[in-house]
């Protein structure tokens, strides 16, 4: 669902919890967070999400895989770990029962990965397939990220490189022009963003989302206003897939891409950007990365954290006074 739509059918949801208040409801509909979270006791809390969509590649096992890890980075975007997951799948009676274990299985190996289990879960018969996970993660109450605490002057660092939209589009058009593009989108999807939230624990950042169906600066739009600043952003320093530029060039877009930019008003563009940029801030990621606000005096240690953790972190803009995000060539 578009980000419109659902800001739409959110709002009476949202007044029903205003209205319903629970003290161990420490992050809810209140705000544009990646998960829920529910306070157990004083030295825990809950982490709680879902996410399921499309087969965006054909490979079976890939696609569980690449389902879990972008289900699972929701726990890691608000500083926890996973450890607990279960399967989530519409599935057509005619798709053969051993590509339906090749998902599982795709899933159930990035579980345990994350350190994690698979637990059970549920299916229906669809048309159309559908996978993904609900994934219930653990966090201190006291050290629970969020979306609401980027402050002006913040550098933002991204995890991952962006496009992975734009690609996928390229292969189930029969458009690529090196098959070594789909297998690095592929890589990056599959990679947990769990050494990229150990690094950020490690650095007393302010605030993290996970790029993920709203693209780059959809995301940002979000973080900009639940903390009241605003954003800029260089597409010059943006990581990109290898292929994903050409690709824009070339229309390969995802209708995702077109809701965002529809929806987000408060994010403006400069003139000087190349469009198959601009396109890529648009793309909605699949498993993407995760966005971070950190500190200006603490940015050089969160990016050496990155890398002792094994992540190529990119120093994307920083935070400003004001509202909105803008995207400029730098």
């Amino acid at each position: 669902m578009g980000p419109g739509d659902l800001a739409q059918v959110l709002t009476p949801l949202r007044q029903f919890w205003v209205d319903y208040t629970d003290e161990n409801l420490l992050v809810g509909l209140a705000g544009a967070d990646d998960a829920a979270v529910y306070r157990i006791s004083d030295e825990q809390a809950l982490i709680q999400t879902v996410d399921f969509f499309t087969p965006i590649v054909d490979d079976p096992r890939a696609y569980g895989a690449i389902a879990a890890a972008n289900a699972m980075s929701d726990v890691y975007a608000m500083g926890g770990e996973v450890m607990l997951a279960l399967n989530i799948g519409a599935f057509p009676d005619s798709l053969p029962r051993e590509m339906i274990s090749e998902i599982f299985l795709g899933a159930a190996e990035k579980v345990r990965e994350a350190g994690g289990v698979v637990a059970g879960g549920h299916t229906i018969t669809d048309d159309e397939p559908k996978f993904g996970l609900v994934v219930t993660g653990t966090v201190h109450p006291g050290k629970i990220m969020t979306l609401a605490g980027a402050r002006p002057n913040d550098q933002l660092i991204l995890t991952k490189p962006l496009g992975s939209g734009i690609i996928a589009t390229a292969a189930r058009s029969d458009s690529l022009h090196e098959e070594a593009h789909l297998e690095e989108a592929v890589r990056v999807m599959t990679t947990l963003n769990r050494s990229a939230a150990a690094a950020m624990r490690r650095t007393n950042v302010h605030a993290c989302t996970d790029v993920t169906g709203f693209g780059l600066l959809g995301h940002a739009a979000e973080m900009a206003a639940a903390s009241c600043v605003g954003m800029l952003i260089y597409a010059s320093a943006l990581p990109i897939l290898p292929g994903a530029i050409r690709y824009a060039g070339e229309g390969q877009l995802t209708g995702g891409a077109g809701r965002n930019r529809t929806f987000f008003q408060q994010v403006t563009v400069d003139s000087s950007v190349e469009q198959p940029y601009v396109e890529v801030a648009w793309d909605p990621q699949t498993s993407g990365g995760l966005l971070i606000a950190a500190p200006p005096d603490l940015c050089d240690d969160l990016l050496v954290a990155l890398e002792e953790e094994g992540v190529q972190g990119c120093s994307i803009g920083h935070v400003s006074e004001g509202r909105g995000v803008a995207l400029v060539t730098k």
